[in-house]
């Protein structure tokens, strides 16, 4: 599994871009938010998801693991594959998406491309225990209730730390509680010390 490419961008296409890693050019599938920030002979790091099919394999790639984390869980929605998957990652914000999911907010989910009536109720019977509040990009939530509101540590550190573990195999539901104790326990804690306390926690469940 291609956890992340880091390299130049050497071209960049209606709904993909073209990698220079090393020498090697990478055909990298991505959300219209990520082809915005691509600029030609700049490098970027891109977390990936490589998909395999009879007749194909594809890579997708996400400017942070919050998308990349999204782009997973949007996947184990029955009826919805790796492009749809994209396309609603580059139609809302992580944040709104899982404020949608959470106040069962069909409407706002139908906007978005290839989701009709029965696929955003499915996204949330599917979802609502597994996703959560998450705060990026200075992003404000119309909503209270932020997953790590008004702690001492960054949210930043918590967001990436979440999507860390997430992307481990540890339950959303497990990860959750770790880090909300953690965040007001923790003190101006960075990303790495975060994950090693969680996983002391973890363990222990």
């Amino acid at each position: 599994m291609i956890g992340f490419l880091r390299g130049k961008v050497a071209y960049v296409a209606l709904d993909n871009c073209l990698l220079d890693v090393n020498g090697v050019g990478y055909r990298v599938f991505v959300a219209g938010n990520t082809q915005n920030k691509l600029r030609i002979g700049e490098e970027i790091q891109l977390f990936t998801y490589l998909s395999v099919r009879e007749d194909a394999m594809q890579l997708f790639g996400f400017i942070s693991q919050e998308e990349y984390h999204i782009f997973l869980q949007l996947l184990s929605v029955s009826g919805i594959g790796p492009k749809v998957a994209l396309g609603i990652i580059g139609n809302i914000t992580p944040a709104k998406l899982c404020q949608a999911i959470q106040n069962k907010q069909a409407s706002v989910l139908t906007k978005l491309p290839g989701i009709g009536k029965k696929s955003a109720e499915r996204m949330i019977v599917e979802l609502k225990d597994k996703l959560f509040f998450v705060k990026t990009d200075n992003e404000v939530i119309d909503e209270p209730g932020s997953l790590f509101a008004a702690s001492p540590v960054g949210e930043d550190a918590l967001s990436e730390a979440n999507a860390a573990l997430v992307s481990l195999g540890f339950p959303q539901q497990q990860v959750t509680p770790v880090l909300e104790m953690l965040a007001n326990t923790a003190g101006e804690a960075d990303v790495q010390t975060l994950i090693k306390l969680a996983l002391k926690e973890l363990s222990g469940r």
